[in-house]
């Protein structure tokens, strides 16, 4: 149906109808079903629920550092991967000694590579006593099959509300969403400045370090890189330390107008929360990468002191299921359902994307201020986030069906 502007009355008349017009509409439309939905087809082929992906190539990028290439398992009838917006990631549902798991990893590749070249490519930092690193790099290889989302999350640049001109600050593994940034400016030639603040341990911890060179030398007028080592060695010629204010404006100068796109550890959030606070920013100037839980919920400010070491009693319903189990007070909700074999979906493990969201029926729950991805509506209505929630108290909670 089109109806043309012509002023606020007619306007409105023409809505006040509208429900009569539709039915009959309806009436008149064929009884067989449609066989072949194109919107609906168009949807899945744009934002699958579940991509079937096989490894075809494995790269060490530093000695704790690997990318994995990924490509659409031939098994399965899907033939091309959905495209997506650089510095968004995968959520990948793996199962570790008999627990199925969901872990967020940023896709490190371009836009322009699913779709053109048919790959994606995520980067993965081994860590030390890590509940999944270890067994990735144990267990995947050539030929691995995976079960992963479709692309999500929020951390992209969106010309509407983001400033041309970028600064990144990256800290660690947290580079990986900025090559794919840096590689879809490139590759697309697109209007926008990027300058990156790369902070990491060592000269031998850097991640992309051949990489990110050439793109700042092949584009300088849209590409600027400095990394800054904190514990750096006498061979070290670059900046030091850590990721100040001071730093960041002796690199940059002034960062008015700019948006600032954060990805690093919890810990380096926390210190750039007080190093930006300096620049007076409006808060939609700053944008920061949510993937995966915080390490020590107890280093936030404001988790209960009192709770530390404690374990809680947590009531579990879903449908006409009932489950009793136990949860830690310094562990998200979400891994002692997951231990139990009892949780809900879950994608970003941040608080961020809501699949996991459930009702807290009773009880006490912490939620960091950085990873309250709810609405002001859940609040009020006592929904929250299992992934990005700790038990304070004993608690009875809904799951989704």
């Amino acid at each position: 149906m089109k109806f043309h502007v012509r002023s606020n009355i007619v306007d409105l008349l023409k809505f006040k109808g509208l429900v009569d017009t539709r039915k009959k509409m309806i009436l008149k439309a064929p009884e067989d079903p449609i066989p072949d939905n194109p919107v609906n087809a168009l949807v899945e082929s744009l934002h699958p629920r579940e991509l079937r992906l096989v490894i075809t190539d494995v790269r060490d990028e530093t000695p704790s550092t690997r990318s994995y290439r990924l490509e659409a398992d031939p098994d399965f009838p899907r033939s091309s991967l959905p495209c997506f917006r650089a510095g968004q990631f995968l959520s990948f549902k793996v199962v570790v000694d008999g627990t199925e798991i969901t872990r967020a990893y940023s896709i490190s590749s371009s836009p322009l590579e699913a779709v053109k070249k048919g790959f994606y490519e995520v980067t993965i930092r081994k860590t030390e006593g890590g509940f999944l690193t270890e067994s990735i790099w144990n267990t995947w290889g050539k030929g691995t099959k995976l079960t992963t989302s479709g692309p999500c999350g929020f951390f992209y640049h969106e010309p509407i509300r983001d400033s041309a001109d970028i600064l990144a600050l990256a800290g660690g593994s947290g580079i990986t969403p900025f090559r794919s940034m840096i590689k879809d400016i490139l590759e697309r030639n697109r209007d926008i400045r990027l300058t990156l603040i790369y902070g990491t341990r060592s000269p031998g911890d850097i991640i992309f370090a051949r990489e990110l060179a050439e793109y700042a030398k092949t584009a300088p007028d849209r590409i600027t890189v400095h990394i800054v080592c904190s514990e750096s060695d006498s061979s070290w010629k670059g900046p030091k330390g850590f990721l100040t204010a001071k730093c960041i404006r002796e690199l940059t100068g002034d960062i008015d107008g700019k948006s600032v796109f954060i990805c690093g550890p919890p810990r380096m959030y926390e210190m750039l929360d007080k190093e930006l606070a300096v620049f007076g920013l409006p808060k939609r100037r700053i944008r920061r990468e949510m993937m995966g839980k915080i390490d020590d919920i107890t280093t936030v400010s404001g988790f209960p002191r009192e709770a530390v070491g404690k374990s809680f009693s947590v009531k579990v319903r879903r449908g006409g299921e009932r489950k009793t189990i136990s949860a830690l007070a310094t562990e998200p909700v979400l891994v002692s359902l997951e231990r139990a074999h009892f949780a809900p979906p879950s994608e970003c493990r941040s608080g961020e994307c809501g699949f996991c969201r459930s009702k807290l029926l009773s009880g006490n729950i912490f939620v960091s201020p950085h990873n309250d991805g709810r609405r002001q509506a859940d609040m009020d209505y006592g929904f929250f986030h299992p992934c990005s929630s700790y038990p304070v108290s004993d608690l009875e909670i809904e799951l989704p069906g």
